[in-house]
């Protein structure tokens, strides 16, 4: 299949459209990045890449970092990990409250921002230097040793983190947070403001569409049994309160950011990761989403 003449066309179709998408502000660093970036990068199992646009510039990952947390999580805790956050779909927005208070402190699942939150709480318990550990982990899993935390975004988010804070105190009140809510959401501030390009994250997210093989990393290990239960969480919860439209137009299992950026695998055959920083209203990107949905229209390639 020629995925580079199908990656063009999509991208300049979209490109005549009007975008109705609109930048995040609530994280001010968010909000000087250029509107009107636009990246694709296509990295298939057997090891070729295609890209279009701006694939090669680096962009905070956001929400996407938080698959990686939560490879991590499994591979240390195996199935204890669900006494502490669920797998189900929200059915709210990321950053709902309400919900939580509802269900006495349990996250719904660990993509919502107090499902992460508590990981980040479990992978401050469990590593002993956990930004660092965590940063090599990435490195490892792209082989990119350059890759490195938005210090100032992350200092922007802890300005302006105003529900985190209210997410992890509630969470403690109900017992579901272990350390101390400043280094929890020190490190959570750090993971989300990971700086990465869609080819970078095309290459991390490879490891978690090959669900025939096993990742092992610093006493790491992902199982193909995880692989795959990490696929089902991103296809049932990987875009918030729209994962169920994602799946329905789109049909990949996937994971979005408020950077803007998408990733999304067709398992043992491919991921690729859209960069667009304006988002619809359920914070996803507008351009992101509509580019996945021609791609995989056009290709006929999906889950189902």
């Amino acid at each position: 299949m020629d995925y580079q003449s199908i990656i063009n066309e999509i991208y300049r179709d979209l490109m005549f459209e009007e975008d109705f998408g609109q930048i995040a502000t609530y994280i001010p660093e968010l909000a000087k990045v250029s509107p009107n970036k636009f990246g694709v990068h296509l990295y298939t199992h057997d090891g070729f890449n295609y890209s279009i646009g701006d694939a090669r510039e680096k962009f905070s990952i956001q929400s996407i970092s938080k698959v990686f947390s939560l490879s991590i999580a499994l591979s240390l805790l195996g199935p204890a990990l669900w006494k502490r956050v669920g797998v189900e779909p929200s059915g709210t927005a990321f950053n709902s409250i309400v919900q939580l208070e509802y269900e006495r402190g349990i996250p719904r699942n660990p993509f919502i921002n107090p499902g992460a939150i508590v990981v980040a709480d479990l992978l401050v318990t469990y590593l002993k230097d956990t930004k660092k550990e965590f940063l090599e982990y990435i490195r490892a899993l792209t082989g990119v040793d350059t890759i490195d935390y938005d210090k100032d975004v992350a200092k922007s988010e802890q300005r302006s983190g105003y529900k985190n804070s209210a997410h992890v105190n509630m969470l403690k009140s109900f017992g579901n947070i272990k350390n101390d809510v400043e280094e929890v959401l020190d490190f959570y501030y750090h993971q989300c403001s990971l700086s990465m390009t869609c080819e970078e994250l095309g290459k991390a997210f490879h490891k978690f569409s090959d669900t025939n093989s096993v990742f092992s990393y610093n006493g790491i290990h992902l199982s193909q049994s995880q692989v795959k239960r990490i696929n089902a969480i991103m296809l049932m919860c990987g875009f918030y309160d729209e994962s169920g439209e994602f799946a329905f137009k789109v049909g990949l299992p996937g994971k979005s950011g408020v950077g803007g950026g998408i990733v999304a695998i067709l398992p043992n055959k491919y991921t690729i990761s859209v960069w667009s920083p304006r988002l619809n209203n359920k914070g996803n990107s507008y351009m992101g989403v509509r580019f996945l949905k021609q791609f995989t229209t056009r290709t006929n390639q999906s889950i189902f």
